[in-house]
């Protein structure tokens, strides 16, 4: 049965995705946990988590983009059984993502007087920005983490970093619940409480991935440290021009949910509260996607290191039918609660109302979403970045960007207008990424069998 040879690669698509899934979905729990205990506190404090998440939403982009480059060229050279060369991209990637995590430390540091000049409520920018300057900090133990994961995720053992994001989300919660409100010791910090519980769960996770992979007699010969000698431009080189195409892909998508953000704090508390809502939830059936993403790369990485380019595309497509259903489902989901889903942050009417509109909007982007960012994955385990890279900014920044300003500024269309744009940019995305795939995998098999 033709569908068959599709479904049959179900079961090891999930087996691989569901660690990434969970612990893609750490992340986004963090500000998940921080948004519903902050949002008891009221609007303003909301919108300050929104308004000082928007530019680590960007540093995170970058980060997380860059560190994705790992798993390609691991997941490579582990179906080539070649341990040297996968310890090498590991640790040589470990030193990149440090340095990288300590850049955006500094970046978002000495970015926080520019909210000031952003146009938006001044009781929120008062508020948002010593979270942001806590907050900051968590980029570092967050990087390194990052390294670690994709290099066991490019091994195909993604439940490590699955654990480790369990475990930093209980931490998170736990603090928060003490020092957002105040508990016994603990002193009342509202949304600086909330940005320590981030900070003190970030470094959490780090230490707990670290002494759990280096206890484990498998990884024992890709943690044995690399002599001076050992390190080579070439593997910095090859990471690099992997991994900042990547990150821009990944900033490129995000930067339009960001600017969706100031954007909407131009237009009040409200829309930016609201805005926040949607957001929050569209980013955790968004790191689903990243899951099935991160399979297509992993997948694709071993075939193409197996040079078996006909399997290479049919495990592709089954991972692409596969995020169809699954976010069919979403989009029906988000249809169906899209009233109730906005109380469970807040008990303002208004922006209650204004979030469930928003969520319509998102429910109907769920399928072009999800399809783009597992295509880019697919695109990722071939290694080919550097086209997707001008697509997708051509997707979000020629076309759908400046939809959501003029329908959403010039045109009086409010928080609807900037979600519409955020519809036509990821629509867009995605057909244009699957074009490229499509072309690319049949011409991968072509020449094989020229």
């Amino acid at each position: 049965m033709k569908l068959e040879k599709y479904t049959s690669e179900f079961r090891y698509n999930f087996k691989l995705a569901y660690p990434v899934m969970i612990g893609q979905l750490g992340h986004i729990l963090v500000s998940f946990a921080d948004n519903i205990m902050v949002g008891r506190l009221g609007a303003a404090p909301l919108a300050a988590v929104s308004l000082g998440n928007s530019f680590v939403y960007v540093a995170f982009a970058l980060g997380i983009g860059f560190s994705l480059a790992l798993t390609p060229l691991i997941a490579e050279s582990d179906a080539e059984k070649d341990i040297e060369k996968s310890r090498n991209i590991f640790q040589h990637g470990l030193i990149l993502c440090t340095i990288l995590g300590i850049s955006m430390f500094l970046m978002l540091l000495l970015s926080t007087p520019l909210l000031k000049f952003m146009d938006q409520p001044p009781e929120v920018v008062e508020l948002a920005i010593p979270y942001l300057k806590i907050v900051a900090l968590s980029m570092i133990p967050l990087m390194i983490f990052q390294a670690f994961k994709q290099f066991t995720d490019g091994m195909s053992q993604t439940k490590y970093g699955m654990q480790a994001t369990i475990f930093s989300n209980i931490v998170n919660v736990t603090l928060n619940f003490l020092l957002i409100y105040g508990f016994w010791i603990f002193p009342r910090l509202e949304i600086r409480g909330a940005a320590i519980g981030t900070l003190v769960s970030r470094f959490a996770m780090m230490f707990f991935i670290f002494f759990i992979l280096n206890s484990k007699d498998k990884f024992k010969p890709y943690f044995e440290r690399l002599k001076r000698i050992e390190i080579h431009k070439k593997y910095f080189r090859e990471i690099f021009n992997l991994g900042f195409p990547t990150a821009m892909q990944m900033l490129f998508e995000v930067g339009i949910f960001t600017a969706s953000i100031w954007l909407a704090g131009t237009l009040g508390t409200v829309d930016q509260a609201a805005n926040q809502i949607a957001l929050n939830l569209s980013s955790m059936t968004f790191m689903i996607a990243m899951g099935m993403g991160v399979a297509a790369t992993i997948r694709v990485g071993n075939q193409k290191g197996l040079q078996n380019f006909e399997d290479l595309r049919r495990i592709s497509f089954s991972i692409f039918l596969q995020i169809f259903i699954i976010e069919f489902i979403f989009a029906i989901l988000f249809f169906l609660t899209r009233n109730f889903l906005p109380t469970i942050y807040i008990d303002n009417a208004e922006v209650i109302s204004t979030a469930a509109s928003l969520l319509f909007i998102a429910g109907l982007f769920q399928l072009s979403d999800g399809i783009q960012v597992v295509v880019l994955g697919a695109l990722r385990g071939i290694q080919d970045v550097k086209i997707p890279t001008y697509l997708t900014f051509i997707a979000y920044w020629v076309i759908g960007f400046p939809v959501s300003y003029f329908l959403g500024k010039r045109f009086g269309y409010g928080s609807m207008g900037i979600w519409i744009g955020l519809l036509a940019g990821l629509t867009v995305s995605s057909i244009f990424l699957f074009i490229r795939f499509n072309y690319l995998s049949n011409k991968l098999i072509n020449k094989n069998n020229s």
